[in-house]
């Protein structure tokens, strides 16, 4: 094995496989361009070319492929929400991540490992009991958990009852897990570049062309290209790029700050989360722990980390885990949040017919990327967005035919 190693090193020309081809030259069009190579663009791509025949396709990103909040994220998965429409939403989207390894042929590390939210008062007892009735109405693995449930999925926990913030109970949902971030992305990103899907990275649109009420094509920085379609997936920047478009989203965007510790040995199965703290964590299979709270309180298009969020997020892991006090910090980064009134997702149609969107994901687009991938991808093929998604429409904003999650954050914001 050294010797092996040793000889790969050395060596000028690596066996190792490319798994997306280098940029090619912008063709003058395409069917459909994608502008953003995050999880979800890179899945609508897959789709479109695997369960739709559409293969034309071009996903412009302005960095690199899952680059952005692809890869600032907890790698968080989970299906416990509040409104019918976004349990089963979300369930789907579990269901498809159980198989995503098989169907891409690549590892994508998926942990299925249950997720425990902690209830600090009886309002949140109430609220849990309400979220459990409507998961299992809707299929989904979530159930109330007294103390002692507690100290056995999660023996580490301070359960002291003169603690600042008492545990009084909880949510144990069996479904929630975690996958690699980085494998989704360029799982999907290298079937879909095998069914001649073109990827282009370091491409930034700057300007989207329009006529009659339809878009005609996207200028970038490296020429002008037409299309028949357009899909927007691009996270934090929602706003700015729909405003190429002339489309004005009600999305705010906020920095979203996360951090992970040095390994430790194995001591938390589940995801562990409060609310009422702004905090939760996982323990990832090389033992780092990875922590994550609440957005920044003001608005800003910045991956920048601040000393005050670190303080904060400890203070309160500690609350939970008061032994973790000696443990070093490896690094701390941050990702921007698009979020809506509603906490929901836009997916579907705009006022441009031909132009369609995919975002407002706030904290939960990880958990999404599967679901918004095939269900985005119908919706361009076919015309119009399918059932599933309709409660997301950007319509509901002009309705007030709102699906407030509000209350789902496992850390609230």
């Amino acid at each position: 094995m050294p010797w092996g190693l040793l000889k790969y090193g050395f060596s000028k020309k690596y066996p190792a496989r490319q798994d997306i081809p280098p940029n090619k030259e912008l063709k003058n069009s395409y069917d459909v361009i994608i502008i953003g190579g995050g999880g979800h663009g890179a899945a609508i791509a897959y789709h479109l070319a695997r369960y739709h025949g559409i293969t034309n396709v071009a996903v412009l990103d302005k960095g690199y492929i899952g680059g952005g909040n692809t890869a600032r994220n907890t790698a968080v998965i989970r299906s416990n929400y509040i409104t019918p429409e976004s349990v089963d939403f979300y369930k789907e989207s579990v269901e498809l991540y159980k198989q995503l390894s098989n169907e891409l042929g690549y590892n994508m590390l998926y942990s299925q490992r249950g997720q425990l939210t902690l209830a600090h008062s009886d309002a949140s007892m109430r609220t849990f009991r309400l979220r459990a009735e409507v998961n299992k109405q809707c299929g989904v693995r979530s159930e109330m958990v007294d103390r002692e449930q507690i100290r056995e999925l999660v023996p580490c926990l301070n359960l002291d009852k003169n603690a600042r913030y008492p545990i009084i109970g909880g949510l144990w949902h069996k479904d929630g897990g975690t996958a690699r971030h980085d494998s989704v992305a360029w799982g999907y990103a290298m079937r879909a570049s095998q069914l001649g899907v073109e990827f282009h990275q370091r491409t930034e649109v700057t300007d989207i062309k329009q006529s009659n009420g339809r878009v005609t094509g996207v200028v970038t920085n490296r020429g002008t290209v037409n299309c028949k379609d357009v899909v927007q997936a691009v996270a934090g920047m929602s706003t700015i790029v729909a405003k190429m478009a002339g489309i004005q989203l009600p999305i705010r965007t906020f920095p979203l700050q996360a951090m992970v510790t040095q390994p430790l040995k194995p001591f938390v199965d589940p995801l562990v989360s409060s609310a009422a703290l702004h905090c939760y964590i996982s323990q990832t299979a090389r033992g780092e722990i990875v922590i994550g709270g609440g957005s920044d309180p003001y608005e800003l298009y910045s991956t920048r980390s601040s000393l005050d969020l670190k303080e904060g997020l400890i203070g309160h892991l500690l609350e939970m885990f008061p032994f973790l006090s000696e443990v070093k910090l490896l690094r701390q980064w941050t990702g921007m949040t698009d979020m809506t009134p509603d906490y929901s997702p836009i997916m579907g149609e705009t006022p441009l017919q031909n132009y369609w969107i995919d975002g407002g994901w706030g904290t939960w687009g990880f958990k999404a990327t599967p679901i918004a991938g095939k269900r985005m991808a119908e919706t361009v093929a076919r015309g119009r967005a399918p059932d599933q998604i309709r409660p997301f429409s950007l319509s509901r904003f002009r309705t007030y035919h709102l699906s407030n999650e509000a209350g789902a954050t496992a850390a609230s914001h």
